[in-house]
């Protein structure tokens, strides 16, 4: 080993170092939010992740969690993730130092990779980016190796290699096929420049290539085996394992499920504003200064032979990839938390600037050396600027990206448990409520008397098969719930489900699917917090009684609106802070569809719920203002229930105005100023009226 890959290896080694002792004490202790808990389930139980399954992830993840026993599982996976974080941010440096040599440009690419508020936020949780960024680290590498290497045996040792990382990279993130398709034509070439291509070397690296595929073996003896009791799909056939792979049940290559058919017009205009929104990105999370040393890097090496195919490769790669991604990526990105969604993916790009930008300061220190002499002190110069930029990134997104204290999203799950009776089902919708149940549930042990159904997963016929072995104790009338046709053959209404489980307690969180109203003709909804009660008709509703029973039913300290839009943490605070007023909010609805006897009664209670709890704190959700409002609008025009006229209307007013405070934009606003001029007047004219009267 000469002395220049001495250098670079230590180079690296401290870079690796440095990157997990700013990741490991900003691990989340506790299960996070979105497909974490999912990730982390699948590994306790050995099933099958959701698609395309991210078999190896699965095992690594399992292997964290025996190694780890003193630790959660969610500790244990959440910590593998930022020791591979960290060993992504290695091969980034390792791969200029290859290309440019050891110096401050390749700390400047491991380290601005690291620091990015991206890669650092999703490198403490349990996520399948940060394996995905190893993967794409080590082909950088790989490539700049095979680009360096001298001899005809380094060559195509390298090269499989490379095809080797290629096939083990599409067993953990499809994405990365963007960068393989760019690279192979790339080593094709550059092996038929040398005269070293031949049928037997293609042979070879093709079965390199489906040597790294391995791995999916898993799926289909996971799903044979059958003993996890949380596995998504049915890989056991080979239709089954086809449709898992290739995402069909989401759509091949985007990132979720679409409804309808969406026109060239509407693409494209998504795709301008994903694209924009990335561009925005890499201003605000890798810096200008970055996004200009990349510039330089690509402008530089263009004059490098030794560099040249190498960064155009990379720009290549970064072009592609950010083109077909701002195309594919149909989600709705002017709402946060599907923003936050989106920009997980940019993490693949991101790294191939972080290169560039590396090679960008490693070539203007070499230029100015060649130009101008004083090599040591542009080196010194690069070395200051590199650690000035670093550390700023840092002192920046430190906060933000510490989630050593974070255990919002398990408290949230927990609370939810905490809050049922024995013995009940519980229909769980979306991420939120179903991965952070799902992970408490089957890798915790809490409420092992409770079943967890998924509804969205009650469309599939391979699921209610799962469930019905794993849980005896829930019935299916059927194959699969069918909520557009429940009339085909095996389906069942969700109705005949709840009819077919009336032995047990059923709650429904978050909501129900508009699809299948038949719940409707034998069940009614009883707020329950964040989730509803699914009551028989015939039996009967105390409002009294159950406005008690929910009163303070959770145990939540978190301010409100304490959290980023973007983050799953918001979504699970705001659910709980609206949970505090379902009860109010179900009574007013109530009382608004009821006549005669016991309506002002509803909306005497409603008042009271919404007045206890907007008195309770200060600082609280705007629709409660709105909410508490029309309470007394309405008690007020119901008889008064024995409260001061004068008092309701001061309320009402009050809250109408707040609201508007807050929400300056509601489309109802001029509607809502004229009603508050109209009670003004009315407290005008009752004001008067007392006045005449002696």
């Amino acid at each position: 080993m000469s002395a220049e890959q001495r250098t670079s290896w230590m180079l690296t080694g401290a870079t690796v170092a440095g990157v997990t002792a700013l990741y490991v004490p900003c691990v989340q202790r506790t299960v996070p939010g979105g497909d974490s808990g999912e990730l982390i389930t699948t590994a306790c139980e050995l099933g099958v992740a959701h698609p395309p399954g991210y078999p190896l992830f699965t095992l690594l993840a399992r292997i964290a969690i025996c190694l780890l026993p003193s630790l959660s599982p969610a500790h244990s996976v959440n910590l593998m993730c930022s020791l591979l974080g960290a060993a992504a941010c290695g091969a980034l440096c390792i791969s200029v130092c290859r290309l440019a040599g050891p110096g401050p440009g390749a700390v400047l690419a491991g380290g601005l990779f690291a620091v990015s508020r991206l890669s650092w936020q999703w490198s403490v949780v349990a996520e399948v980016f940060t394996l995905n960024n190893l993967f794409v680290g080590l082909l950088f590498f790989l490539t700049a190796s095979f680009h360096r290497a001298e001899s005809t045996t380094q060559r195509r040792k390298t090269a499989h290699w490379g095809a080797l990382c290629c096939g083990l990279g599409l067993c953990n993130q499809h994405t990365l096929v963007l960068y393989v398709v760019a690279i192979i034509p790339w080593v094709l070439q550059r092996l038929h420049s040398h005269r070293e291509l031949s049928l037997r070397g293609l042979v070879s690296l093709g079965v390199c290539f489906l040597a790294g595929f391995l791995p999916y073996i898993y799926l289909p003896m996971s799903s044979y085996l059958n003993t996890a009791r949380w596995s998504w799909g049915d890989q056991t056939t080979l239709s089954g394992l086809l449709t898992h792979l290739l995402r069909a049940e989401y759509g091949t290559f985007s990132l979720a499920k679409s409804e309808s058919s969406v026109n060239l017009t509407t693409m494209l205009n998504s795709g301008v504003n994903v694209g924009s929104a990335q561009l925005d990105h890499c201003l605000a999370d890798l810096s200008l200064p970055a996004l200009v040393l990349a510039a330089l890097g690509l402008l530089l090496s263009s004059w490098d032979r030794m560099c040249r195919s190498v960064s155009w490769l990379l720009t290549v790669m970064l072009v592609l990839y950010s083109l077909f991604f701002a195309w594919r990526a149909n989600l709705d990105i002017s709402r946060p938390l599907l923003l936050g969604v989106v920009e997980r993916f940019w993490l693949q790009s991101d790294a191939a600037v972080c290169v560039l930008a590396g090679l960008g300061l490693s070539r203007t220190h070499s230029e100015l050396e060649r130009r101008l002499g004083h090599g040591g002190l542009w080196k010194t110069t690069g070395w200051v600027l590199t650690m000035a930029l670093l550390a700023h990134m840092v002192r920046t997104n430190h906060r933000e990206c510490d989630q050593s204290r974070n255990s919002v999203v398990e408290r949230f799950g927990r609370e939810l448990l905490t809050s049922v009776p024995t013995d009940s089902i519980i229909l769980t919708r979306g991420d939120l409520p179903g991965n952070s149940l799902r992970y408490l549930y089957y890798c915790q042990g809490v409420r092992p008397d409770v079943r967890l159904v998924d509804q969205e997963m009650m469309t599939y016929s391979w699921y209610v098969a799962k469930l019905a072995q794993h849980h005896p104790g829930v019935r299916f009338p059927g194959r699969w719930w069918d909520p557009v046709h429940p009339e085909e053959k095996d389906t069942f209404t969700l109705e005949q489900f709840l009819s077919h489980n009336t032995q047990r307690h059923v709650f429904a969180c978050i909501g129900l699917p508009e699809g299948d109203p038949s719940w409707e003709n034998s069940f009614s909804r009883w707020p329950m917090g964040v989730c509803d009660y699914l009551a028989p008709l015939q039996r009967q509703f105390h409002p009294k009684d159950w406005a008690d029973r929910t009163r303070n039913i959770y145990n939540w300290s978190e301010p409100h609106d304490s959290f980023h839009p973007a983050s799953w943490e918001h979504v699970a605070n705001e659910e709980m802070w609206q949970a505090r007023m379902k009860t109010a909010f179900f009574l007013f609805d109530l009382a608004e569809r009821m006549q005669g006897e016991g309506k002002a009664g509803l909306f005497e209670l409603s008042y009271i719920l919404y007045k206890e709890i907007v008195e309770a704190h200060s600082d609280y959700p705007p629709n409660w203002d709105k909410n508490l409002a029309l309470a007394c609008e309405r008690l007020l025009r119901s008889g008064h229930r024995g409260y001061s006229p004068d008092s309701l209307l001061t309320c009402s007013t009050q809250h109408f105005s707040l609201y508007l405070e807050k929400e300056r934009t509601d489309p109802q606003a001029d509607a809502i100023r004229s009603a508050i001029a109209h009670l003004l007047q009315e407290r005008d004219r009752l004001s008067q009226g007392r006045r005449r009267t002696p």
